[in-house]
């Protein structure tokens, strides 16, 4: 027999509540692995060609250390070694280049082609000149030609659509916009030592009409600096804003549903 049930039975105390999981933030590329991307691939190695060609014909033509010393030259040297690494990563399905690096690289070759159209190869720039890798006031002729319009036209649009087209959206950030421009002023300063360091009336003594301190003075050249350093700074602010308004051009559609290794089977009963 079954001992009778009490009828005065204690209240159980309150089972305490599960304590609701803390969000954990773990990106996509945790759980997901990089698929290789040969098209991402095969264009930015495309791009990389080129701009070390263009830079080669350069050195090849020119004086290697007043080559080496204009910033379309250093901006393009640059692009093709990100573009390289870059390239190699969607190759072989490895996670991509911090957003950081590849966003300076953009923002310095879209600032370099800028500079040129704008003020160098505009007619109506007081600053006009278009033959600024060989310091000459006329159009460049021959291969000289080639490059210029590779290194300041191709190579600066190639890596916007890079950009826009291959690269997802929303990985550039606000806070490392201030330290790109910390080689834009490096570059000031170096290409101000260099025309100091060098003699009265030599060739090509500041590569950039304006910032040429003989012929402008320091008041003039540090207010075009200053004017120049405001306007790349407002272009990297407006990269990271749209960065994160564009679409996303390389999200693919799924056609079919992803297979878990678990199967539900009906209730039984």
């Amino acid at each position: 027999m079954t001992a009778p049930i009490p009828r005065d039975i204690p209240d159980l105390p309150a089972i305490p509540g599960i304590p609701a999981l803390l969000p954990s933030h773990v990106p996509a590329t945790a759980v997901v692995a990089p698929a290789r991307r040969p098209l991402a691939a095969t264009c930015r190695m495309l791009i990389a060609l080129a701009a070390a060609a263009a830079v080669t014909i350069e050195l090849i033509l020119g004086s290697p250390p007043r080559t080496l010393s204009h910033f379309a030259i250093q901006s393009n040297i640059l692009l093709a070694v990100v573009f390289t690494l870059s390239a190699r990563r969607a190759w072989t399905a490895r996670h991509p280049l911090p957003s950081s690096l590849t966003g300076a690289t953009l923002l310095y070759v879209i600032v370099t082609g800028l500079t040129y159209h704008v003020l160098l190869a505009n007619e109506t720039s007081p600053y006009m000149l278009p033959g600024v890798l060989t310091g000459e006031a006329t159009g460049p002729t021959g291969w000289h030609a080639i490059t210029t319009q590779v290194l300041h036209t191709a190579t600066p649009i190639a890596a916007l659509l890079d950009w826009l087209l291959l690269t997802a959206p929303g990985q550039l950030r606000l806070r490392p916009t201030a330290t790109w421009m910390l080689y834009p002023l490096t570059y000031l300063a170096f290409t101000l030592i260099r025309g100091e360091l060098l003699l009265p009336g030599t060739p090509a003594r500041y590569l950039y009409p304006f910032l040429d301190v003989a012929q402008h003075g320091y008041r003039s050249i540090l207010a075009n600096a200053l004017l120049i350093g405001l306007a790349t700074y407002a272009l990297a602010i407006l990269l990271v804003a749209l960065d994160h308004a564009r679409p996303n051009a390389t999200r693919r559609r799924v056609h079919h549903r992803a297979k878990t290794g678990f199967r539900l089977k009906p209730p039984v009963g």
